[in-house]
């Protein structure tokens, strides 16, 4: 499913038009984005929590010459599904 198929499926379930539907979704997105950009995480009970992690500096290794490279330190966003939403996954 890509963006606007998911956009046309929650346009015909909330009876909304495409148009603000769009929206809505691009509200959502932004929302959770300027969250976790403040270090704060979004739960959402029954669905899952937004969070971020942070990765250390690492040493990788480039594939093509062998050669050993560092790999610097990152924040991750990372989803983490709720027990309501896996058990529906899982059925």
């Amino acid at each position: 499913m890509n963006k606007a198929d998911l956009i046309s499926r929650m346009a015909d379930k909330s009876e909304l038009n495409k148009k603000q539907t769009e929206a809505a979704l691009k509200a959502f997105v932004e929302s959770v984005e300027e969250a976790l950009e403040s270090g704060d995480k979004v739960q959402l009970v029954g669905f899952g929590t937004f969070e971020t992690r942070e990765r250390a500096e690492r040493t990788g290794r480039n594939p093509k010459t062998g050669e050993e490279i560092k790999i610097a330190a990152s924040t991750m966003p990372v989803f983490k599904a709720g027990k309501e939403f896996k058990d529906r996954v899982n059925k």
